[in-house]
């Protein structure tokens, strides 16, 4: 078992042009994600969110309220249009009072790939070896099982937005 990279995959029924704002427009990716940001997605520049309830799946939103008005920081990384969004940021960073600044972060990659029925779109988180140990664990399995959701929010926010 791979203890430094989750990778979760779907195929997404939706033209590529409408499936890539939904990643790199901030709003949009907010959208979905649960999360309010104060800006742009920008390489090379860090964005600041605070945790909102999705607005595609009431399971989640439920879950999510418990961490509403948590700051979520990014730092993005590369942004090719229709092909690539990946953004560097602290795993699972969920108690309020908890400096996070001093740890390292992980990567998170989205590439799309278009394929016969729509786009693939897979998601990858590594660096968790580099965690700290009395998290890294409960990092991995956090963001493991909340990959799995996202990939299903996205999904859901394509369709309804169709």
């Amino acid at each position: 078992m791979n203890t430094d990279r989750i990778e979760k995959k779907i195929l997404l029924r939706a033209p590529l042009q409408k499936v890539w704002p939904a990643l790199s427009d901030s709003t949009e990716l907010g959208a979905w994600f649960g999360t309010r940001f104060d800006g742009p997605f920008v390489p090379g520049k860090k964005i600041t969110g605070k945790i909102v309830p999705t607005g595609v799946n009431e399971e989640v939103a439920k879950s999510q309220k418990k961490y509403q008005g948590l700051p979520i920081d990014m730092y993005i990384e590369k942004m090719e249009p229709e092909r690539l969004l990946s953004f560097r940021w602290h795993p699972n960073a969920t108690e309020r009072d908890f400096d996070y600044s001093s740890e390292p972060t992980t990567l998170v990659v989205f590439t799309l790939e278009q394929i016969p029925g729509g786009v693939m779109l897979t998601v990858t988180e590594s660096g968790f070896d580099q965690i700290p140990l009395s998290r890294r664990a409960k990092a991995f399995s956090s963001n493991d099982k909340g990959w799995g959701m996202v990939v299903t929010m996205i999904e859901d926010y394509l369709v309804r937005t169709q």
